[in-house]
């Protein structure tokens, strides 16, 4: 023999792919710069911004009068953002003519709301009895805005306005609507012609016409129709106006999702011999419910945002305050800040209910996944 061939292993330094593969400059060329068409609008779009985000900067935060400056301050020349006006009328945005010093009680009843909201995102309360806790929670905040009872004053539901009122009619509207949907939309599919007639009938009526037609029904010509001597409350009447709008919008979409389910899913829980309502309640309406998240979450924001409608027949919610306000001859035309203000507000809310949707879509959908 010559000599021993010995195998051996060498081993090579490690080392990093190149910055034209991976890193920031990699996901730019590949995103924002792939072909000319895309490089163009990326270098648009950055123009569009520099033009906008420094003079905002400057406008809002930079030039801006503090929360101490008077009008004059705020209108002289060169001044910026005036958040005076926003600490001057913020009470009467957030609770509209709520007596001044019961406006705790407003505050305390939105608290109570965000607690309700907050314990249903948490699946570990999706029991039996929480319903029941979202009962003695409105009725709590019923006793809070109108008093009359435990020593606290009676105040009408007139004098309700701004954020309060925003938030009793989306959440109490699509706290009854959404079981109302789902009944429509099984009444949709039944097999049964009557109520599947009556259940089209509603929901293409209610779909056919504008938001605003109904509140305009449920204020000026619902009351002609009743008895002498009986008369509804106007917010009442307004939000059964919005529980009947949202109820046909959802029910489209839990229809849509019913739609989805395969139709093995109906003979399994057939050939268990389950019933009709166990059938929907444990089988078909969760997957159904589900599928229909992102849907019904739009009918959710759009329905929060809708709530501004109710201007037009003397209710002054957010949006309404935040307009009224703007009539003080000492403050008027600082409608940019007042507008900013409760769009923060607003996107606030929307943004959690946008947020929370696709969280819970991922976790119901998660066994779907393979």
């Amino acid at each position: 023999m010559t000599g021993d061939v010995h195998n051996s292993t060498v081993s090579l330094p490690d080392e990093r792919p190149p910055s034209s593969v991976v890193g920031p400059l990699a996901w730019i060329r590949a995103n924002l710069f792939n072909t000319w068409f895309n490089g163009l609008l990326t270098i648009l779009i950055v123009w569009l911004l520099f033009q906008m985000i420094p003079p905002f900067v400057s406008w809002a935060f930079v030039k801006a009068q503090g929360f101490g400056a008077t009008p004059q301050e705020c209108r002289a020349p060169g001044a910026g953002a005036c958040w005076a006006f926003v600490s001057e009328k913020l009470r009467f945005i957030l609770f509209g003519t709520y007596p001044y010093n019961e406006q705790w009680r407003p505050l305390a009843a939105i608290m109570v709301v965000i607690l309700l909201l907050a314990a249903s995102c948490d699946r570990r309360f999706w029991r039996a009895w929480f319903p029941l806790v979202w009962v003695a929670g409105l009725a709590l905040v019923g006793v809070l805005m109108w008093g009359g009872v435990l020593g606290l004053t009676y105040v009408e539901n007139s004098f309700w306005g701004g954020l309060p009122l925003t938030i009793i009619l989306s959440v109490i509207g699509l706290a009854v609507a959404f079981p109302m949907s789902i009944l429509l939309a099984l009444g949709r599919r039944s097999n049964m012609p009557a109520i599947r007639a009556l259940s089209v009938a509603y929901i293409e009526l209610i779909r056919g016409v504008p938001l605003v037609s109904l509140l305009f029904m449920a204020s000026v010509m619902f009351p002609l129709f009743l008895p002498t001597g009986v008369s509804i409350d106007k917010l009442l009447r307004a939000q059964i106006a919005f529980i009947m709008f949202a109820a046909a919008y959802m029910a489209e979409a839990i229809r849509g999702g019913l739609q989805a389910i395969p139709k093995g899913q109906y003979e399994a829980a057939d050939g268990l011999g389950l019933s009709y309502w166990q059938k929907m309640g444990k089988i078909i309406l969760p997957q159904a419910i589900a599928i229909s998240i992102p849907p019904l979450v739009n009918t959710f924001i759009s329905f929060f945002k809708d709530t501004s409608l109710v201007i037009i027949i003397g209710l002054y919610d957010l949006l309404g305050t935040a307009k009224a306000s703007l009539t003080d001859p000492a403050w008027r035309g600082f409608y940019r800040e007042a507008y900013l203000f409760i769009g923060l507000i607003y996107w606030a809310f929307c943004f959690f209910m946008s947020k929370y949707s696709q969280r819970l879509e991922r976790d119901l959908n998660r066994s779907r996944r393979r």
